[in-house]
């Protein structure tokens, strides 16, 4: 069966995938989903971000999506009602905090309406186009509540996270759902959390089903969502590491050069 036959639910990741380098949405990008849209299909952006960061993104693609963020432990449905949530109990990301953390490493924790860090991260901040929600500076060792949406880790060296990942998860190899969205970025959610468990509830809720998908990624917290999918591809900007665990999948064009956009025009709406 061709393509554009199959398909009804188009899926895509945020960063390194719909967005550029600069952190934004280009014209024909916004052009094709729009059109997307006319035709009727189902569009869901799936993303890491924080749902006050990304709410303003998305609309800049100037239709309806469902919206996943915090890698699946938000759905906003296309009139931002919140559809689901789940937070990390404040015991459990005690248990992280107490490991005794490299201070070199930015811890950030996601809450509802802020989020909170060690301290301050130009490199952080620079993935924000416009401030919808603020960094606020925070001694972790002094709060008693620190549930939240995420939990996660930044520092330039991959091997530094690596090294913490594996100290975590041997302390708690049962609570955390874990994913290297970025190689400098490390998050932690619960573990009933992933994108493609968000994803599911929403093809739930619309009466449709995996094989009828297409969905987009770039990072370790899309695999499940692209393997997930009828038809999965993966961004030339991936890293190659994630290429080749997924070698099965094609790779496209790169975040800076529409690679989403442009393969949905030539494969289904075939212009």
């Amino acid at each position: 069966m061709i393509l554009k036959e199959k398909i009804k639910v188009v899926i895509s990741d945020l960063d390194g995938t719909l967005l550029n380098s600069d952190h934004k949405i280009s014209q024909y990008t916004k052009t094709v989903f729009q059109e997307l849209h006319n035709q009727n299909y189902l569009i869901i952006v799936a993303t890491g971000r924080h749902h006050l960061d990304a709410m303003p993104l998305v609309e800049g693609l100037g239709c309806p999506v469902y919206l996943v963020t915090s890698n699946g432990a938000r759905i906003h449905s296309p009139e931002k009602e919140l559809l689901f949530s789940f937070d990390i109990k404040s015991d459990d990301i005690k248990s992280i905090l107490n490991l005794d953390i490299d201070p070199e490493i930015t811890t950030v924790l996601f809450k509802e309406n802020v989020w909170q860090t060690n301290k301050i991260n130009e490199k952080l901040n620079s993935f924000q186009a416009e401030l919808n929600y603020m960094p606020e500076v925070v001694d972790f060792d002094t709060m008693d509540d620190v549930s939240g949406i995420k939990l996660f880790f930044t520092h330039e060296k991959h091997s530094k996270l690596i090294e913490l990942r594996d100290r975590i998860l041997e302390n708690h190899p049962e609570l955390f759902s874990h994913a290297f969205s970025l190689p400098f970025c490390l998050e932690f959610m619960d573990k009933s959390v992933d994108k493609s468990v968000a994803i599911a509830k929403i093809l739930e809720k619309e009466n449709f089903v995996f094989e009828q998908t297409i969905s987009f990624g770039d990072g370790y917290n899309d695999e499940n969502m692209l393997k997930s999918s009828g038809k999965a591809l993966v961004m030339g900007n991936a890293p190659e590491s994630l290429k080749n665990k997924l070698s099965h999948l094609e790779v496209i064009l790169t975040n800076d050069n529409e690679g989403v956009a442009k393969y949905i025009a030539q494969e289904l709406l075939n212009n």
